[in-house]
């Protein structure tokens, strides 16, 4: 965390948004947008991202979409080659969003093949990014502050059963926003990652995730989700207050704190709960 008053990175920021066409992406972009700022809506789906993008230049703003499968490092290479081309400049703030859902199997019964695919955007993804944007970040100058959100879940503490591999690659975005955020000590780049609880979203629906799952984790969204677009205000105003975490709902906090102080208590706690709980 900064000490003293933080700059306000999200204002008027040069930012790269990748999953932006849809879901916590897409609020993202527009957020930032609303802020003054220029945004790279960036996407595997290359059609989602152009809307996400001329939804916000129909309201005024300026955006560009460009098309990044960020499990590729060739791809996200690529991105950072022609965002800077038409910011004129590097970027100031990069959003590392681009996830995908899976769960509903054990391990041992979970398909070696969704394991790949998870870890590949998830994990990968956000590992390419920083990969990719630190070195331009780092070499960037003048009083434009910087910064790197990294999109993880509670479920990067929460080892919730039978959702493994989305628990593992929210776990590895969890610590290397961490390992980033102490590297980065001292040169004026901010971290933060953001755990979120259920968000509505598409998520569900896009994943590899049991219709069981879906069927819950859809009822769970409706009842307790917050909705994307104040999932990246409140995001955005944590990043900058100079937070390293962003934990936007009060069960994701709670949950957090068990973890931190009872991890037993909060493992067993949780498979118990997974035992009994609706099927």
């Amino acid at each position: 965390m900064l000490f003293g008053r933080s700059p306000r990175r999200s204002h008027r920021a040069a930012a790269v948004v990748t999953g932006a066409g849809s879901g916590i992406g897409a609020a993202f972009a527009r957020e930032l947008a609303r802020r003054g700022g220029a945004v790279v809506c960036s996407d595997i789906d290359e059609a989602g991202a152009e809307r996400t993008a001329a939804a916000i230049t129909a309201d005024g703003g300026r955006a560009t979409a460009l098309r990044c499968d960020v499990s590729q490092v060739a791809d996200v290479t690529k991105l950072a080659t022609d965002a800077q081309g038409w910011f004129d400049g590097p970027p100031t703030l990069v959003v590392n969003n681009a996830g995908v859902g899976a769960g509903g199997t054990s391990i041992g019964t979970m398909p070696i093949d969704d394991w790949t695919w998870t870890l590949g955007v998830n994990l990968w993804g956000p590992i390419h990014g920083c990969h990719v944007f630190t070195p331009v970040l780092r070499a960037a100058h003048g009083n434009q502050p910087r910064g790197i959100i990294n999109v993880a879940s509670a479920a990067s503490f929460g080892a919730a059963p039978n959702m493994a591999a989305y628990n593992v690659s929210k776990a590895g975005v969890l610590s290397l926003s961490e390992t980033l955020a102490a590297e980065l000590s001292g040169t004026g780049i901010g971290v933060t990652v953001l755990c979120p609880t259920f968000v509505k979203t598409n998520i569900v629906d896009a994943g590899r995730i049991t219709a069981q799952s879906v069927e819950l984790a859809g009822r769970l969204m409706r009842w307790t989700g917050f909705s994307a677009d104040r999932v990246a205000r409140t995001c955005l105003d944590t990043h900058d207050r100079g937070s390293l975490y962003c934990m936007p709902q009060l069960d994701a906090k709670i949950g957090w704190g068990i973890k931190r102080f009872a991890p037993e208590i909060y493992t067993r706690g949780i498979g118990l709960v997974s035992r009994t709980g609706p099927h």
